[in-house]
C-alpha cells in the first residue's frame, strides 16, 4: 500500500485527487492548516492521517511536524493547496506578495525539506500542481505568477539534484480549472462564473494519477493540460 502526503486535500483539484487514491485503497496523510480542518479532512475521507501545519505560516512547519507522528517512508508528496490574489504591480501590497509566495513557493519548498528523507527511503515522487502562470504570466497576475515560476524552478532543480536517490519529480500544468479558486478569479476579474467552461478537477486528478502510476522506467517532468472546450 502507498503512502502519499497531500496539501490541498479539501477542495478542488487536490479533493479529486484524494478521494481517488482513498477509494483505491492508499495511505492517505492530509496537511490541514489547523486541528478544525484536520477534524472536517478526516470526516471526509474515513481511514485518512491528518497532519496539522499552516502552509501560510512556513517558518513553523518544522517545528508543527517534529510536535506530530510523520511515517518512516512515503510514496509520494503532492503539493497541491495554493491561494491566488490578483492587482495590478502598482496596487498590490507586500501582504500579497508575502501571501501568495509563502503558500505556494516557500511552504512546499519547506515541507519538501522536511520529508525527503521519508521520500528517498521508497525512491518516491514529489508532484508540483504548478499553474498555467508558471508557464506565462499576464496582466495583473504578476505576484502569483511569480510563486508559480518559481515554484517551476523549484521542481526543476529538485529533480535534478534527488535523481541519483531514486526521487522522480514532476510539475503539472492545469489550465482554468472548475475550483473554488476558479470562482474567486472570476469575481476578481469581475466576470460571470461558468464551470461548464472549464478543465473538471477529476480529469486534472487523472493526470496526476497518470504521472504518479507511470511505471520506475521513466518519468514525466512536466505535463501541460488545457481545457478541452
Amino acid at each position: 500500500m502507498a503512502t502519499h502526503l497531500i496539501t490541498g486535500a479539501g477542495s478542488g483539484i487536490g479533493a479529486a485527487v484524494a478521494r481517488r487514491l482513498h477509494e483505491r485503497g492508499d495511505d492517505l496523510l492530509l496537511l490541514a492548516r489547523d486541528a478544525g480542518r484536520a477534524k472536517e479532512l478526516a470526516a471526509e475521507l474515513p481511514g485518512a492521517r491528518t497532519l496539522v501545519g499552516d502552509l501560510a505560516n512556513p517558518d513553523r512547519l518544522s517545528w508543527a511536524l517534529a510536535q506530530q507522528s510523520v511515517p518512516d517512508r512515503l510514496d509520494s508528496l503532492l503539493h497541491i493547496a495554493g491561494v491566488v490574489d490578483l492587482g495590478p504591480v502598482g496596487e498590490l501590497t507586500t501582504k500579497a506578495w508575502h501571501g501568495q509566495l509563502n503558500v505556494n513557493l516557500v511552504a512546499p519548498a519547506e515541507l519538501t525539506r522536511l520529508v525527503l528523507p521519508q521520500l528517498r527511503v521508497s525512491n518516491g515522487q514529489v508532484i508540483f500542481v504548478n499553474s498555467g502562470a508558471g508557464l506565462s504570466a499576464g496582466p495583473e497576475w504578476s505576484a502569483y505568477a511569480a510563486s508559480k515560476h518559481g515554484l517551476k524552478a523549484l521542481a526543476d532543480s529538485l529533480r535534478q539534484e534527488e535523481k541519483p536517490n531514486g526521487v522522480r519529480v514532476t510539475s503539472v500544468y492545469p489550465g482554468r480549472t472548475a475550483s473554488p479558486m476558479q470562482v474567486k478569479i472570476h469575481q476578481l476579474e469581475g466576470n460571470e462564473y461558468d464551470p461548464s467552461r472549464w478543465i473538471d478537477p477529476e480529469s486534472v486528478a487523472t493526470t496526476i494519477l497518470a504521472a504518479l502510476d507511470l511505471p520506475r522506467d521513466a518519468q514525466i517532468d512536466d505535463l501541460t493540460v488545457r481545457p478541452g472546450r
